[in-house]
């Protein structure tokens, strides 16, 4: 099957999944209302693929099947270029408020099976076939895929793991026939309800004799023994106009838990080596996801910088405060396209053939979005003030007495009463929704916090010209100490 449309998206979901929320297990994700406006929005980015051929589809490289163009695997700079505008055009279509949306997982294992020659070593020559196989068969199939990576926080005290004895990490507990079974849990996968499948790939270090940790792989959602706890839905029964992102964005975050679950040994990248494990994440995987993330992360700042000049002028706000807020607000977003643009032109080969971003730009935006966004959150509720609060509802609208009134009394500078009361209801679903709560929680630690971003940038940045300049001003200075003066100098 090459690229699918909505409908037939919407059909895959209907399986034997086991999807939890509010204490009631979900029969049918596509039409339960916790889900129902996240699935047909979910179902729009397939139709989308479609309705923007030219931008988002391409050839697949072995059959000619049109496939998204987020499943390249680039082998240059024109490549990633082709690629940024398709990722655009998802970012727009979500607003960025998306992270998961599935060009997420597409662009990470296009980069996978591009380097799989770094899941070829230590022995482990069929965990990378069979990633190779299965990154094959996601963009063939365009399958919606999430992933769960990190182990659930016991008691931070002691670790990620353990020790071998723990039994809430995800383990393997034995081989099979036809596999591995494994146990444990998993957080947090983001996206879960709206995907056909499951991964699970490196995130932290596995210790040294953790092997039965040290675990790839992916299977479909309705697996048995699989089991995904959602947290509390923010979308359940509400209209687009009261909530015009809460109604269709809230892709959702679940706890997963692996009940005694078998892995088909087709499926399995990593299978205990924990050499493999430790390693595969280290090199080329930031520079290629991160030019999905943060033209995402870009796209999110243009949205909020929109929504506060559309709030000044709805109420005729041009005072210096006001446009201090939207220049800050405006600064992240041109820094954010400007370091992505330049993360892309001076794209590298990373090896196999295969060309990602220079991943430099790129980090230091890794660290800055986890400030960046809830300072954008704070502009726009200084800018907004109390008229955050002063947005009647659609069905106040629809009050034959109070339209009148509502008309009059909630007009802005130009701008109709209802008009205003869309535009702050929008911002307020921005900034103050339980929507909004969840998306500030998420980019502070989005690909980890900001200060362990901080201090990975540090490690990783070159030092030899900043050395330099300090070491030649040092010497400079000791010259004029000891009478001697450095040619051309005084």
């Amino acid at each position: 099957m090459p690229a699918r449309t909505g409908a037939q998206f919407l059909a895959g979901l209907k399986d034997d999944r086991e999807v939890w929320v509010d204490g009631e297990r979900v029969r049918d994700v596509a039409t339960h209302p916790a889900f129902a406006g996240a699935a047909k929005f979910m179902a729009s980015l397939f139709d989308l693929q479609h309705e923007l051929a030219d931008d988002c589809l391409m050839p697949d490289p072995e059959t000619g099947e049109p496939i998204n163009v987020s499943h390249m695997i680039p082998r240059s700079r024109e490549d990633l270029a082709r690629r940024h505008v398709c990722l655009q055009r998802i970012a727009e279509q979500t607003v960025g408020l998306m992270g998961r949306s599935p060009d997420y997982m597409n662009v990470t294992f296009a980069g996978f099976a591009g380097r799989e020659d770094e899941w070829r070593v230590h022995g482990n020559e069929r965990g990378a076939a069979n990633l190779v196989a299965f990154q094959k068969e996601l963009r063939r199939k365009d399958i919606s895929l999430t992933h769960t990576i990190i182990h659930p926080t016991v008691d931070k005290s002691k670790g990620d793991i353990v020790g071998e004895s723990d039994d809430v990490p995800l383990h393997k507990v034995e081989n099979t026939e036809h596999g591995i079974r494994v146990r444990g849990a998993r957080i947090l996968a983001t996206l879960a309800p709206f995907a056909d499948e499951l991964a699970v790939y490196p995130a932290h270090p596995i210790p040294v004799g953790g092997a039965r940790f040290a675990l790839s792989f992916s299977i479909p959602m309705a697996t048995p023994g699989l089991k995904f706890l959602c947290r509390d839905s923010v979308s359940r029964g509400r209209n687009k106009f009261d909530f015009p992102l809460s109604s269709r964005f809230d892709e959702q975050d679940a706890f997963v838990i692996f009940d005694d679950v078998e892995i088909p040994r087709e499926r399995l990248f990593i299978d205990g080596q924990v050499d493999v494990y430790n390693s595969v994440m280290r090199t080329g995987w930031f520079a290629n996801i991160l030019q999905q993330t943060m033209v995402r992360a870009q796209t999110k700042l243009e949205f909020a910088y929109g929504i506060g000049c559309r709030m000044a002028s709805a109420i005729g706000d041009t005072g210096q405060a006001t446009a201090e807020l939207l220049g800050e607000m405006f600064g992240y977003a041109e820094l954010a396209r400007a370091a992505i643009a330049t993360a892309e032109a001076e794209a590298l080969h990373w090896g196999n053939g295969v060309w990602f971003a220079n991943s430099a730009p790129l980090n230091q935006l890794k660290h800055f979005m986890p400030v960046w966004m809830p300072r954008v959150n704070e502009c726009l509720r200084l800018i907004g003030s109390h008229n955050l609060l002063a947005t009647p509802t659609h069905s106040q609208l629809g009050d034959a007495a109070l339209r009148p009134l509502i008309d009059k009394y909630l007009r802005g500078a130009g701008a109709a009463a209802e008009e205003r009361i869309r535009i702050f209801r929008l911002a307020w679903d921005f900034v103050g929704s339980a929507l909004a709560s969840r998306g500030e929680q998420y980019e502070r630690f989005y690909l980890s916090s900001a200060a362990r971003n901080r201090m990975i940038s540090h490690l990783l940045a070159p030092k030899e010209r900043a050395l330099a300049l300090v070491d030649s001003f040092l010497k400079e200075s000791t010259d004029e100490h000891d009478g001697r003066r450095r040619p051309g100098l005084g």
